[in-house]
């Protein structure tokens, strides 16, 4: 027999070329599905690519709306765009979170939001009775929520060229007088506050979306927090920050407050609440609830002195009914979450690069 050693010959490479990830290396040269997904990907990109085009003062703050000053009167304004898939979902439809989502965006300013603009970007071909549902389910959640659909626009795509129905609203609304809620106001000593369960409305899409069932019935918590946010304000004008954790859920929502402040937040993952439905569709999904989106929930950084007051105000709302202590702005580690488990470690709550689902908000 041969001493000779036989080699056999090496498996080609695989390609890798058609291959697509909502969450790729950070330093692609095209825009990605990750650039929309609100983690470090979409910081990037408007860090580097749409602030320097843009400049200005007010930009600069990054918060969920923009506070100005006309005429005296102190504005929050804010847009935003809204691609979900499906159209319609178990609590709610494109329509709803057009509306909610730019009243809460305002809200975290402070503000009671007042009028709205709404652009519907159609694809040739969807049916005008989809269209018509949508735009009555958006009237709707505008009555609902108090604000007036003051003017709009439509443009139409070639088949093939968007996904059925595309929104855009912006809206503005008025500050009270004695109101500065911003993220870099946080400071260590400030009580964090969730104002309910986390993670409904991600897994609500989701249960939808391409035919996948959790066994249970689930729907998304999309609501308009004005009048939340008001019955806090009502105990005390000195509210620190206040954000709605949408686009990569709570986890982000921090992350990015602490950034801005640079002060460490502590959160105790015994106190978060995660619905049983959740966190079993979370497991199935490989998925952490911190991270995903929510469209009616808030978190509030307050003063320690007017934490429990303000907590007793939320759980007398019915949008605040659950809120709860999560936990608290510290000195240490500035710019970090870190969360307490409940074995007693540690374990470091980053941002996300892109975003766990896609196309929720």
């Amino acid at each position: 027999m041969s001493d000779t050693t036989i080699r056999e010959a090496a498996p080609p490479a695989p390609d890798f070329s058609g291959w697509a990830c909502p969450a790729p290396l950070r330093d692609q040269p095209r825009i990605v599905m990750g650039h929309g997904g609100g983690g470090v990907l979409s910081a990037e990109l408007v860090e580097h690519v749409f602030a320097p085009a843009f400049g200005g003062t007010v930009l600069a703050g990054l918060a969920d709306s923009a506070v100005v000053t006309l005429g005296g009167a102190r504005l929050a304004f804010s847009t935003d765009s809204y691609v979900v898939r499906p159209l319609f979902f178990p609590g709610g439809s494109i329509g709803d979170l057009a509306v909610n989502g730019t009243v809460n965006d305002l809200a975290m300013s402070g503000a009671r939001a007042a009028y709205l603009s709404c652009g519907f970007i159609l694809e040739e071909g969807v049916e005008v009775s989809l269209v018509a549902r949508v735009a009555e389910a958006l009237g709707a959640a505008a009555r609902t929520a108090g604000v007036e659909v003051a003017t709009g626009d439509t443009k139409v795509v070639e088949a093939g060229h968007g996904d059925g129905i595309y929104l855009n609203t912006a809206g503005i609304g008025l500050i009270p007088d004695g109101v500065d809620i911003r993220p870099q106001r946080a400071v260590p000593g400030d009580v964090v506050l969730v104002s309910g369960p986390i993670g409904v409305h991600g897994v609500a899409v989701m249960s939808v979306r391409e035919g996948l069932e959790f066994g249970v019935g689930i729907e998304s918590d999309c609501a308009a927090l004005g009048g939340l946010v008001e019955a806090m304000l009502a105990v005390t004008p000195d509210l620190h920050v206040l954000r709605d954790p949408t686009r990569g859920g709570l986890a982000t929502a921090l992350g990015e407050i602490a950034a801005a402040a640079s002060v460490g937040v502590v959160v105790q993952e015994r106190s978060l609440p995660v619905p049983e439905t959740v966190a079993n569709a979370c497991a199935v999904l490989g998925l952490d609830p911190m991270y995903v989106a929510n469209e009616g929930k808030l978190v509030a950084f307050v003063p320690r002195a007017h934490a429990d007051a303000v907590l007793e105000a939320m759980r007398c709302h019915p949008l605040g009914a659950d809120a709860t202590v999560i936990g608290e702005c510290v000195a240490d580690h500035p710019g970090m979450v870190v969360a307490r488990t409940g074995l007693g470690g540690t374990r470091v709550v980053d941002l996300p690069i892109g975003e766990q689902l896609p196309r929720i908000c």
